[in-house]
């Protein structure tokens, strides 16, 4: 058995600050983009092995829930059962959700982003990828989202480290 744990992130046009360093006494300035394009990444982590699934998708549902499972559940071992925790949004929990049968679905308690290590590969990606740029298209929003998570699962170490501070005990 596995431990997964499980997210989306929303990338677009309106991005997020982050920090950033700068001479004393002086406010580096920041793009801002106003437009409302978004591109949906999904992803999957497994601090043990220090792996993970993820696909860019256009919309968050049902049917993006259910071809983000199938994706994770390749990544998953054969003869291995991987339990994953989610935050248990509607696509998670709809009857109409078909789950791999290596795969099961455990959900975590609501609007307590700090017991999911799904939430800290997002903000890395958005502090260190994502941060400070405007996109000018869809496309470049795909792009970026696709990169900044091709950078983060080569990083030998790098899924295990932001993902795995959650002991067993303290998901029980």
């Amino acid at each position: 058995m596995e431990l997964w744990f499980q997210d989306e992130s929303r990338i677009g046009q309106k991005g997020s600050r982050t920090r950033t360093w700068a001479a004393k006494g002086t406010r580096p300035s920041a793009p801002v983009d106003t437009r409302y394009a978004n591109a949906y990444l999904f992803g999957a982590f497994c601090p043990e092995r220090d792996v993970g699934a993820a696909l860019v998708l256009p919309y968050v549902n049902t049917e993006a829930m259910r071809l983000h499972l199938e994706e994770t559940s390749r990544h998953v071992p054969d003869g291995v059962h991987a339990v994953m925790f989610l935050d248990g949004a509607g696509w998670h929990t709809t009857p109409n959700l078909a789950v791999p049968e290596n795969i099961s679905l455990v959900k975590i308690p609501p609007c307590a982003p700090d017991c999911n290590p799904a939430e800290k590969p997002w903000q890395f990606a958005k502090d260190n990828y994502l941060s400070g740029r405007i996109f000018d298209s869809y496309e470049q929003i795909v792009d970026a989202a696709c990169d900044a998570w091709r950078k983060i699962a080569a990083e030998a170490g790098r899924i295990a480290s932001l993902t795995g501070f959650l002991s067993m005990y303290q998901i029980i």
